[in-house]
């Protein structure tokens, strides 16, 4: 996972909010917290669909991650307190800002989700990959769309929109969210698991007895967005602090 800034260098998420104080962007005009916090706080939704950028403690309940860190240093930089809007997909954090009961969210970019949504630039960059069990025959990437092979995907994950537009033979099957992407591929025996790489990484170090296929068959394009409704200063505002 790649975070990107002007100068298109990878920095930790732990400098993240470090990066952005530093970057000349403290000082955004209080007309900005307006377009973007009309309600006066800022209203965050926060998907813990992929835990690679927000997951919440177990042990405590609080949510933490790069996203939360992100919102919670622009709410500082306009001005007005935050509230985090917590959703278990990435469909549902979607629907929260395109029907205005968040202000701002954290997406992968995908052509499906341009409606309703206005998008930043892009401030990370996630490998998609796949998962399969140690015994199976496929070894590489390309292999993955053959009939008969069923993929399992996160109910309208990016994986999902983007595997649904590309595949031309193989079975896509959907777990409700992103984090129960593995046990259910385990419980339902599909062939192929997608989702994050370093999350399925872990899920193999964890579980034994599955691998990854080399490489990535994607690069998702992670962005901040807000309402489409909200206006041009709402927008400019948000591509200014990314």
């Amino acid at each position: 996972m790649h975070i990107l800034c002007s100068r298109r260098r990878a920095v930790t998420a732990a400098g993240l909010v470090a990066l952005l104080a530093g970057a000349g962007c403290a000082s955004r005009p209080a007309a900005f917290g307006v377009a973007l916090a009309p309600t006066g706080r800022l209203r965050a939704s926060i998907n813990l669909g992929n835990p690679i950028l927000a997951n919440r403690s177990p042990a405590t309940g609080e949510v933490s991650g790069v996203s939360v860190d992100i919102a919670r240093a622009l709410a500082a930089q306009l001005g007005v307190a935050i509230d985090l809007v917590v959703f278990d997909a990435a469909g549902k954090s979607v629907e929260a800002v395109k029907s205005g009961q968040a202000d701002i969210g954290f997406f992968a970019l995908d052509p499906l989700r341009s409606d309703g949504i206005r998008f930043t630039a892009p401030y990370v960059l996630i490998e998609g990959a796949y998962l399969v069990r140690d015994a199976s025959p496929l070894t590489d990437n390309a292999q993955v769309d053959s009939t008969g092979t069923r993929v399992m995907v996160g109910q309208s994950s990016v994986y999902d929109l983007y595997l649904s537009r590309t595949f031309k033979a193989a079975q896509i099957e959907r777990s409700p969210t992103s984090p129960t992407v593995i046990a259910t591929f385990i419980a339902r025996n599909a062939d192929v698991a997608a989702g994050v790489k370093q999350q399925l990484q872990a899920d193999a170090a964890r579980l034994g007895g599955l691998r990854l296929l080399p490489g990535r068959f994607m690069v998702i394009e992670q962005a901040m967005g807000l309402p489409a409704d909200r206006g041009d200063a709402a927008q400019a505002a948000l591509k200014a602090f990314v």
